[in-house]
């Protein structure tokens, strides 16, 4: 792989088109299709203003003048990999009462150095479901801005919940009066939340449908909203244009986050029968985060977790895993949510495994971090896919992902918005 000039490429290039140089040609020898699964070969990607402005044969075109070149046909481009389900200013190595030493400012400094790993790791856009302070969408705003390094964020902003629930601050006695700004009992009291998150900067809103294994005092299958709670939730989101996502891990809860139309259901670990066809019914996402529990019961004592906490994800797991492969199997639809800040931050893409060992194709689980998360935000026509016309969000690995998934977890290039952001060393 070999990055020039324009000076260095040549002046024969140079004659070759009298039209304005573009930003950024990129050579490429395999172009995945995450919508049909084709390979493509020999193709030259385009790009100006941070878009894709066009996709050519290399074979059979003249190429036009460019003000860098990025050869990478020895590679198989990929679109910008998709999170659905993060948590940037969360320190996965203080969990339970270590993370209440830590301050907003940490916190928001927490979330910079972890936005720039998760890029790092191909990660070129996620929704941060959820951090205290409006934290995540001053983040968003720094990336935005050119500030710091990330990926796009979609934030959530403060995540709604009930009074004691997953959602709320439960570590501390009551004479601390410790309590959520987002805690809101009642449709009325639901929607007023909902407003508020949207009028600090919020771009989707995240719910706590039912109790979690994180939290403290809470029991995992437990509902904790009201459908009538929910659905006021969900109807005023859409007022706004806004995407809603609901933590559900029990039955009844995921079943009437579904009727009231959330957009997602994150984690969706007790599936029955009902929940699934609701689910195809709907058309609901499931964002399924099938490898934390692996680092909760390997790493997650030493990081702070309670005993209460790895006791509940003990029992929760395998079922999880076994709703993920009936889920699949169904046809409903997935998007990659990791929950990353529960582990390591960076680690995302371990996840691409699980999934295909628990009933994915490599293709669906590579759809579920592109295309279908861009679909989910309402953002297809700007993100997912590498065609003409779309944000140059760009990954590149040596060898075919469709026959080794595990080339996701280490990705040695990265573009966002038309900018090489990580390149192997030559």
């Amino acid at each position: 792989m070999k990055l020039t000039t324009l000076a260095s490429f040549g002046l024969a290039m140079m004659v070759a088109s009298s039209a304005q140089a573009t930003d950024l040609m990129i050579k490429a020898g395999t172009v995945l299709d995450v919508t049909t699964g084709d390979l493509l070969n020999n193709k030259t990607l385009l790009i100006e203003d941070g878009r894709i402005q066009s996709i050519i044969d290399t074979d059979n075109a003249t190429l036009p003048a460019a003000d860098q070149v990025l050869d990478l046909s020895d590679y198989t481009l990929l679109p910008g990999l998709m999170d659905m389900h993060v948590h940037l200013t969360s320190d996965a190595n203080k969990h339970g009462y270590k993370r209440l030493a830590d301050s907003l400012p940490r916190k928001a400094l927490t979330g910079a150095m972890n936005a720039r790993t998760t890029l790092q790791a191909g990660f070129t856009s996620v929704r941060n479901v959820g951090a205290p302070g409006y934290s995540d969408v001053a983040l968003r705003d720094a990336i935005r801005d050119g500030e710091i390094s990330g990926p796009r964020i979609f934030a959530a902003g403060i995540p709604l919940g009930v009074t004691g629930g997953h959602c709320d601050n439960n570590l501390l006695p009551y004479s601390y009066k410790d309590k959520s700004p987002a805690v809101a009992d009642g449709p009325w009291a639901a929607r007023e939340k909902v407003r508020m998150n949207i009028k600090y900067g919020a771009d989707v809103i995240k719910i706590c449908a039912t109790g979690g294994v994180l939290s403290k005092g809470t029991k995992v299958g437990a509902q904790q909203y009201s459908l009538e709670e929910m659905k006021a939730i969900a109807d005023e989101a859409k007022l706004r244009g806004v995407v809603t996502a609901a933590h559900a891990h029990g039955t009844s809860g995921i079943k009437d986050a579904i009727r009231a139309g959330i957009d997602s259901i994150e984690h969706a670990s007790l599936l029955d029968d009902e929940a699934i066809e609701l689910a195809l019914k709907h058309g609901t996402y499931f964002s399924m985060d099938i490898f934390t529990t692996e680092y909760i019961l390997s790493a997650g004592k030493e990081a702070g977790i309670l005993e209460e906490s790895l006791n509940k994800e003990r029992k929760v797991g395998k079922t999880q895993r076994e709703s993920f492969r009936r889920a699949v199997e169904a046809g409903v639809k997935m998007v990659f949510g990791s929950d990353a800040g529960v582990y390591p931050h960076g680690m995302n893409g371990q996840q691409f495994s699980r999934m295909v060992k628990f009933g994915m194709s490599p293709l669906q689980a590579i759809q579920a971090a592109t295309i279908n998360a861009a679909t989910l935000l309402n953002q297809n026509q700007h993100l997912g896919s590498i065609d003409a016309g779309k944000w140059a969000d760009i990954v590149a690995v040596k060898g075919n992902p469709l026959e080794k998934i595990q080339l996701l977890e280490s990705i040695p290039v990265v573009i966002k918005d038309g900018h090489i952001v990580k390149q192997p060393a030559e």
